[in-house]
């Protein structure tokens, strides 16, 4: 059921999109006796009014129509010459379709208009093939497409909805609000803070799902806020949190001061030190996003979390009394050293995504190489990360050529009497999944067939009198615009049907056969959707939201494995850090195929998966990559049993990945792995040690709960299978 402001919305548009299409329509036809400038005016604020779904406020809505005008206008052209053969037209139909389609990857703007863009190349390519009427079709395209824009502007305006960096600065201050202790949320209550950002709650013309630097900087953001608030959820769920805030939250400790505090009245003073500059970081950037501007002035977290780690080396090395109250402290450090971390890339991707200007190198490269880049890089990368049979973005725009060219070249070679019709039902009827594709062909022949008897009478009872269809067309299309997107599709086919016989019987004479051709075109248009639907992808996203994550979790395990190598290589510093980009290619690819995945309500009730807590976990794995050896590369090596335990750790995690990734495909999954009885740890315990330990259990708790929900394990649970690889303390039993 649609809510009071979407019913509102819709009879806006009716209301837009009726008086921009008749104010062309009856001026040119009547006014000045041009049925080809009539037609192109006609059904130009149809295609990009109703058709295509261009999100935004009414400003910019008007400003994308004026924008893809002149991509309109090469289209008509384009189809206008290509008429000349069956086969060129069909050829022609299947680039263009192709690469409206897959224009989707640069966002919900583009992929909005794609359909409506369509619709102009469709509307030129069929004959009769009349070149010397282009001149007509392109100003009444043109004339279509302004006073579309201008109703847009000035006729019931939609407003503008919060933007994304609104939503994203209230995530951000809820983080830095909890980390100075101003207030205090449960753990669910800091993880639907963190859902406020996904990208289905946002409007679509304020997601940041571009290419260029500034909507990659606005995702990452989003992205870190949301691990942030995943952070102190989990921090909050151990009570880590609360100890963090008590031992490290005094605000007398500044400007690098160590502070000579006797008396125990001090037992954490780094902690002291660095956390209120990790929560007025975070205010900065909340108060710089609702700004809209980045914050002045340089940034040292950089400069900090070094002398953190230093401050940590200096206090594990110096005797403080019992190990395991040492080791405690170290935990409590690496909590916070991982916060501080994720609040520096926040903070980063911030700055870029406010600024959008190519930077100097930012660290870690791999996480920022798209600030260096140019902007035809940036598109370059998009296009080729994204032809590949593992995207969605190329399935849909194979499916859709596919479909129009085969529509195309049946229209054609049946020479059916307005064949774009049956290119008109495919564009409109196809889904993502054959499952959708039957759902919506079943209503829309049903209302075809009502509307086509419903037509055939109107033509037999008026005639020729065009007087009555001209008086009888506006009024129609309001209510059929208004009406078929409220009552559904079955609805909006059949008074579609009644006023394209109306507008058509206005053109050139007509009879009730008129309406035998719309049903025709209609039902051959959607045999021949289904049939694509069931031969390219049928199953949608569903599969391949699963392969991807699947393909995305075997490559966080070299990941992990890698890391722990880095940390307790000997000598240090001689093994090399894991590279990361498959993994920065495989998340991209497969938080395209979650949020199509999310568009399929049918796949979405299904499956019970965490797919999002499952990124949200990747993005750790990536980040605790970066800068665990940025930060904690030990000046010495570590004992061997206690490097050789946090490898153990490591695979063990490795190894939870790789179970995950089983269960994802349906594949058996590897047994779980054993592991040796913890010991003692070295004395002086290692805060690098620790750092990676804190890291791995982070994940393990992650993971943990993602697998629960995933096929298949709950069906190991019943058998008795453990869940195994979690990671284990390298510290030992004193440590907790």
């Amino acid at each position: 059921m649609k809510g009071g402001a979407e019913r509102a919305e819709i009879l806006h548009r009716s209301v837009r999109v009726t008086l921009a299409a008749s104010a062309g329509f009856y001026t040119f036809l009547y006014g000045l006796g041009e049925p080809v400038l009539a037609l192109y005016a006609l059904f130009s604020p149809i295609a990009l009014g109703l058709l295509s779904s261009l999100p935004g406020s009414g400003r910019q809505r008007a400003a994308m129509m004026l924008k893809v005008l002149p991509v309109g206008l090469v289209l008509v052209a384009l189809g206008t010459v290509l008429a000349v053969q069956t086969w060129a037209a069909v050829l022609g139909m299947l680039v263009v379709g192709f690469l409206l389609a897959f224009a989707a990857i640069a966002g919900p703007r583009p992929a909005g208009a794609a359909p409506g863009l369509q619709l102009f190349y469709i509307l030129a390519c069929f004959p009769p093939y009349a070149p010397q009427t282009l001149g007509a079709r392109l100003a009444g395209l043109t004339v279509g497409v302004v006073l579309l824009a201008l109703c847009e502007l000035f006729l019931l305006p939609q407003p503008a909805g919060e933007t994304y960096r609104w939503s994203l600065a209230q995530a951000v201050a809820t983080a830095g609000d909890t980390l100075a202790g101003r207030t205090s949320l449960s753990p669910e209550a800091l993880r639907a803070a963190g859902a406020q950002l996904r990208l289905s709650k946002i409007p679509p013309a304020e997601r940041p799902a571009g290419p260029g630097r500034a909507t990659r900087g606005l995702s990452q953001a989003g992205s870190g806020a949301r691990r942030l608030l995943e952070q102190l959820a989990h921090l909050t769920e151990t009570e880590q949190l609360r100890d963090l805030l008590r031992n490290g939250g005094r605000a007398d400790i500044r400007d690098g001061c160590r502070a000579d505090i006797r008396g125990g009245a001090a037992t954490d003073p780094a902690s002291q030190w660095l956390l209120p500059q990790v929560t007025s970081l975070c205010d900065d950037s909340a108060a710089a996003l609702r700004a809209g501007r980045a914050a002045t002035g340089p940034q040292h977290m950089d400069e900090a979390i070094g002398a953190f780690q230093e401050m940590r080396v200096r206090e594990a090395a110096e005797p403080a009394g019992e190990v395991p109250a040492s080791v405690t402290v170290l935990r409590r450090q690496a909590a916070l050293l991982a916060v501080a971390e994720s609040v520096r890339i926040l903070e980063i991707s911030v700055r870029v995504g406010l600024d959008g200007r190519r930077t100097p190198p930012i660290e870690p490269r791999e996480l920022f190489w798209y600030t260096e880049a140019s902007t035809s890089q940036l598109w370059l990368r998009r296009i080729v990360g994204n032809m590949t049979l593992h995207s969605v973005q190329f399935h849909n725009a194979v499916r859709i050529a596919l479909a129009l060219g085969a529509a195309r070249l049946v229209a054609g070679s049946l020479d059916l009497t307005h064949g774009f019709w049956v290119l008109l039902a495919v564009l409109t009827l196809c889904r993502t999944t054959v499952g959708e594709t039957w759902a919506a062909i079943r209503e829309a022949v049903a209302g075809n067939l009502v509307g086509a008897v419903a037509a055939g009478a109107l033509l037999i009872g008026v005639g020729q009198h065009t007087d009555a269809y001209a008086a009888i067309l506006a009024p129609g299309m309001l209510v059929a615009f208004a009406l078929g997107p409220l009552l559904g599709i079955a609805w909006a086919q059949g008074l579609f049907t009644l006023v394209v016989a109306t507008a058509f019987a206005q053109i050139a004479p007509a009879t009730w056969r008129l309406a035998e051709a719309r049903i025709v075109d209609v039902v051959t248009g959607s045999a021949i959707g289904l049939l694509c639907a069931m031969l390219a992808w049928p199953t949608g996203a569903r599969r391949e939201v699963r392969r991807t994550m699947a393909g995305l979790l075997r490559e966080c395990g070299p990941l992990i494995k890698g890391t722990a190598a880095v940390l307790t290589a000997v000598p240090p510093g001689s093994a090399p850090a894991p590279p990361t980009f498959p993994a920065l290619h495989r998340l991209r690819l497969a938080e395209s195929a979650y949020d199509q995945f999310r568009s399929e309500p049918a796949a979405g009730a299904a499956v019970s998966a965490d797919w999002h807590g499952l990124l949200i976990a990747v993005h750790h794995v990536l980040l605790g990559a970066q800068w665990l050896p940025r930060f904690d590369m030990p000046a010495s090596a570590p004992p061997p049993d206690a490097a050789e335990r946090a490898r153990a750790d490591a695979r063990a995690v490795a190894g939870t990945t790789d179970r995950l990734a089983a269960l994802c495909t349906g594949e058996r999954p590897p047994p779980d792995g054993t592991r040796p009885e913890p010991s003692r740890p070295p004395t002086p315990p290692l805060p690098a040690l620790i750092d990676l330990e804190m890291w791995l259990m982070s994940l393990t708790a992650q993971l943990s709960r993602i697998e629960a929900g995933l096929p298949g394990a709950r069906d190991r649970a019943a058998t008795g299978a453990t869940g195994g690889g979690t990671a284990r303390s390298v510290t030992g039993p004193g440590g907790h």
